[in-house]
């Protein structure tokens, strides 16, 4: 999983900040590569130092970075792959959100390595869930609150999100869907692939 946040990391701060600003991360950091495949595995450690750097860097939190990332990870239209086994879950914000225990292993079909955390959704009523998901690393629901915030902005719903304390190490995000119609989506086809 390290791989592919690193190359998510380092894709995102390339694209936003250019790759000036992520040779500087490379250095702040003491990484021995100043790239990453997704795919491979990487020291936890080290992906820490890279989100740490970047964050001293760009003068904002570690959290701000995280969650930056997450919203980049679906919301940037080069990168529609991840936003398409998304919108897979269903037509709405809500059925989307209702698919998310499913995520790790519709993922692991298209990238059987692939270690994503277990997620568990709790529908409170009245548009309220809980989403709990044991992490791989540390801000792991950062950059989960970004994505969610992003399919949030794609389904055209108005969504409060919260990242509670983690609990034993698994964070907790508190969801309320306070309209699912609120804008306009994104146009999405699950039969011809988006627009």
């Amino acid at each position: 999983m390290y791989g592919l946040i690193n190359r998510a990391l380092e894709n995102f701060l390339k694209e936003r900040h250019g790759a000036a600003l992520w040779q500087r991360v490379v250095q702040r950091a003491q990484s021995p590569f100043d790239g990453f495949e997704p795919l491979l595995t990487y020291d936890a450690a080290l992906t820490d130092a890279l989100v740490t750097a970047a964050a001293d860097l760009l003068g904002q939190t570690r959290e701000t970075v995280l969650e930056d990332l997450g919203t980049e990870l679906v919301s940037h239209r080069d990168r529609d792959g991840l936003r398409r086994l998304l919108r897979f879950g269903g037509v709405s914000f809500r059925d989307f959100l209702h698919s998310l225990e499913e995520l790790p292993d519709r993922a692991r079909l298209a990238l059987p390595y692939l270690e994503l955390p277990a997620l568990a959704l709790q529908d409170h009523g009245a548009g309220r869930f809980t989403l709990r998901a044991l992490p791989y690393v540390t801000g792991a629901g950062y950059i989960l609150m970004g994505l969610l915030r992003a399919m949030a902005d794609d389904y055209g719903a108005l969504v409060v999100l919260d990242l509670a304390p983690s609990v034993a190490g698994v964070d907790v995000i508190q969801i309320h869907v306070l309209d699912e119609a609120f804008a306009e989506g994104r146009p999405f086809d699950l039969a011809a692939g988006t627009v």
